[in-house]
């Protein structure tokens, strides 16, 4: 008869000696060399089938603490804990540094601030359609008035100005030349 395999749960931690693989590559394929070093280490110790390095997942937090100092120069050794479910083996680090640990709280408090958002508080949010459209018409009314007043204003000020002008020229006599004014006053 068929028994059903129950899932087993390992956790183990690792201490993994990173330099004497990532030194044997050139210094632009470090971190690279340090992730698949991690991989392969794991594949070997969890016991995993034909070596899939597929079926090893690293935590996010692994990754960036591999690359926080850049591609050059990952960790010498880093300790993992490692936590087996059937084939596939989950691998999450054992301790954080201070701006990783600062980064992983800011988003797990993100994350409770959305996840504990009631549906009622969503509501408000998110205002309901009939009221958007109200709103809108609102909107485009006030925009309308506005335009309108604006042109009346305008043709209002072009009228006076018009007007200005026309009461100007007939006011003033046209401006004689130099030469002609400078005779007038005897000054040669």
């Amino acid at each position: 008869m068929a028994e059903k395999k129950s899932i087993e749960k390992v956790e183990r931690e690792y201490t993994i000696p990173l330099r004497a693989k990532v030194m044997k590559v050139p210094p632009y394929k470090r971190a690279k060399k340090a992730i698949r070093t991690i991989r392969e280490f794991l594949v070997k110790h969890m016991q995993i089938r034909n070596r899939d390095l597929e079926k090893i997942k690293l935590d996010k937090y692994l990754n960036q603490m591999i690359w926080s100092r850049g591609i050059q120069t990952p960790p010498h050794k880093i300790k993992v804990k490692a936590i087996k479910e059937g084939d596939i083996v989950r691998v999450e680090t054992y301790e954080l540094s201070k701006k990783l640990k600062f980064k992983k709280q800011k988003e797990e408090k993100r994350d409770l601030k959305y996840s504990t958002l009631s549906k009622p508080e969503k509501e408000k949010k998110e205002p309901k359609d009939s009221e958007v459209k109200v709103e809108e018409k609102e909107k485009t009314e006030e925009l309308k008035e506005k335009k309108e007043n604006t042109i009346d204003a305008e043709q209002k000020y072009e009228k006076q100005k018009a007007k200005e002008k026309k009461h100007e020229s007939v006011n003033k006599k046209p401006i004689q030349n130099k030469k002609e004014h400078s005779k007038g006053s005897g000054a040669r």
